[in-house]
């Protein structure tokens, strides 16, 4: 199966220069957990990613001013990306091996034109794969020794 068989195509996107606000009422209104960041809305070429949890951990934690707070300090620069027609395999091994819940895709120019999500794998691959996704991309990572 190809990418473009199990991406949910033309994503929302959102600007660096976006407030923290504007970006969490779009990701409430679509129902999402992150958002790819472009450069501009015309070109859409992929900046980075920017998710629920970083503007709460970022952005709301901090006691920052949502409304006038831009999101560019707290994207997640140079985020994995696929393109439409690689593997779906190749796809959610990324997802595996890089902890992530979502890849954008992008076309030969870096113009995001689609998203696979965890949620997408569940509808289209088969369970026992996306099983071993979300165990891998669910584990804890290890940054310190663990205490005998």
């Amino acid at each position: 199966m190809k990418v473009q068989d199990a991406m949910t195509p033309d994503p929302v996107c959102c600007l660096t220069t976006d407030s923290a606000q504007k970006v969490a009422e779009i990701l409430c209104k679509q129902d999402i957990g992150s958002i790819p960041v472009v450069t501009d809305h015309e070109s859409r070429k992929l900046i980075g990613m920017i998710t629920d949890r970083d503007l709460c951990c970022s952005v709301v934690a901090d006691g920052l001013d949502a409304q006038t707070t831009p999101i560019e300090k707290f994207v997640s620069l140079n985020p994995v990306a696929c393109r439409e027609g690689e593997n779906l395999d190749d796809c959610e091994r990324l997802m595996q091996e890089h902890q992530v819940r979502r890849i954008p895709i992008v076309d030969g120019d870096g113009r995001v034109t689609g998203i696979v999500s965890q949620a997408d794998l569940a509808l289209k691959d088969r369970p026992e794969k996306v099983a071993k996704t979300v165990a891998e991309v669910s584990k804890p990572q290890s940054s310190a020794p663990v205490a005998a």
